[in-house]
C-alpha cells in the first residue's frame, strides 16, 4: 500500500471532466489521476477549502453517521482499475470490529478529506497507472502548484479512455 496525499481537484479542459490528483508521499512521488463526476469534485473541493454549507452534504452526513456510531474511518484505499472504473474501500473500526466497505474513489476521498483520514493506493494500481512528473528544473521537491501545472500539460494530451486496462 502506498500512502498518498490529495494534491488537487482540477478540470481537464479537453473533456471538461473533473480529475482528482493523488500524489505519493515518498519518492518517486507519482501522481494517480482519477476522473470523477462534477458533484464529487465539488464535494472534495469544498472539503479542501473548508467550505461549510447551510445543510450537510452527503459526505458530511456520512462523516456524522460514522462519528455518531462511535466508529473510526481508519483509512481509504484505492484498490484497482477494472474496465475503466476505479474501485476503493473505506476501512472502518468500531468496538474492536473491523469493516471494509466498497466505495467509489471520489466518495471515499470526499469523506477522507472531511475526516483527515489517510489515503492509500494499492502498489499494483500505482505501478500501472501512476504518472511520474518531474519539475522542469529537476527538483524532486517541487511545490504542489508546479506539479499541478505540469500535470495540466499532461492532461491536455490525455483522454479518460487512455486509462482503460
Amino acid at each position: 500500500m502506498i500512502p498518498v496525499e490529495l494534491l488537487a481537484v482540477r478540470v481537464d479542459l479537453q473533456s471538461n471532466t473533473p480529475v482528482v490528483l493523488l500524489q505519493e508521499l515518498e519518492e518517486p512521488r507519482r501522481v494517480l489521476p482519477i476522473f470523477i463526476g462534477a458533484p464529487e469534485a465539488t464535494a472534495i473541493a469544498f472539503a479542501l477549502q473548508g467550505v461549510v454549507t447551510p445543510r450537510p452534504m452527503t459526505h458530511d452526513l456520512i462523516r456524522t453517521i460514522i462519528e455518531d456510531l462511535s466508529a473510526t474511518l481508519d483509512e481509504v484505499v484505492i484498490t484497482e482499475l477494472k474496465e475503466a472504473t476505479y474501485f476503493a474501500e473505506l476501512h472502518l473500526s468500531r468496538g474492536g470490529s473491523k469493516n471494509v466497505i466498497s466505495s467509489r474513489p471520489s466518495d471515499a476521498i470526499a469523506v477522507a478529506a472531511r475526516m483527515a483520514t489517510p489515503i492509500f493506493v494499492s502498489d499494483e494500481l500505482m505501478e500501472a497507472e501512476g504518472v511520474e512528473l518531474q519539475a522542469e528544473n529537476g527538483d524532486a521537491d517541487a511545490n504542489p502548484e508546479e506539479v499541478v501545472s505540469e500535470f495540466k500539460e499532461f492532461l491536455e494530451s490525455v483522454r479518460p479512455e487512455d486509462f482503460q486496462s
